[in-house]
């Protein structure tokens, strides 16, 4: 299925090895009991989840700062489920749930397995949007960081994806040609089409359950990646 050999595999990190939506629920719950906010923990995530992937994607393309992101996705959630939290209540959460969050090692289902049986065959890295502070510590406190040769983060890069520039930095830094690189990623316009730009072969992983399409072969499970690679 490949137009060239594969040499090199970069791996997005949340939401497509490392289980974002488990480990942000888990954190929560914590912060939240210990604040004595009383809410029903998946009404606040069935709106907060939504939330946060178009604050994220107005993130990706420089609309809001990150200071704005991380405020923002919470007064709208609590705005909408009808709780009144006063604003320094939010910034204290935000930062406790930026602090906590990374303590939480969940993976997505056969990560581990997989990575294992990429690593003796390709060179492996990661190109995340996520902030250098925190995507460091959950590469390590899940206990992968070691079968990845570069992670390039977009605050290393001065951009995110899907701009063209971070996966031209990584291929630069993982000394490979865009023709023998894969980009595996959960978001078709962050991930796939960004990397499709400057000429990486692309699977698209459907962690969010979205429909068929044509852009590049979409596996559901990692697990799929052996029968391919």
């Amino acid at each position: 299925m490949f137009r060239e050999p594969i040499t090199d595999i970069f791996f997005d990190l949340d939401h497509t090895l490392w289980d974002f939506e488990k480990n942000s629920a888990l954190t929560f719950r914590r912060i939240l009991e210990k604040n004595k906010i009383v809410v029903d923990l998946q009404d606040f995530l069935e709106i907060y989840v939504p939330i946060n992937l178009d604050f994220w994607k107005l993130y990706r393309e420089n609309r809001i700062s990150k200071e704005e992101l991380r405020y923002q996705r919470l007064k709208q959630t609590f705005d909408a489920i009808g709780v009144a939290v006063p604003d320094r209540t939010i910034n204290m959460l935000s930062i406790e749930y930026i602090e906590l969050l990374s303590s939480f090692n969940h993976l997505i289902p056969n990560t581990v397995e997989v990575l294992e049986y990429l690593a003796p065959k390709y060179n492996l890295h990661i190109i995340t949007n996520g902030f250098q502070e925190i995507q460091d510590k959950k590469l390590r406190g899940s206990n992968i960081h070691g079968y990845f040769d570069q992670v390039i983060n977009s605050e290393l890069a001065g951009v995110k994806k899907p701009h063209p520039y971070i996966f031209e930095l990584a291929l630069t830094k993982a000394n490979v040609a865009s023709k023998n690189a894969l980009m595996v990623g959960d978001n078709i316009e962050a991930d796939i089409l960004g990397a499709q730009s400057v000429g990486l072969q692309t699977i698209h992983f459907n962690a969010h359950n979205e429909p068929e399409h044509n852009i590049c072969k979409m596996i559901n499970s990692l697990i799929e990646i052996k029968s391919i690679l």
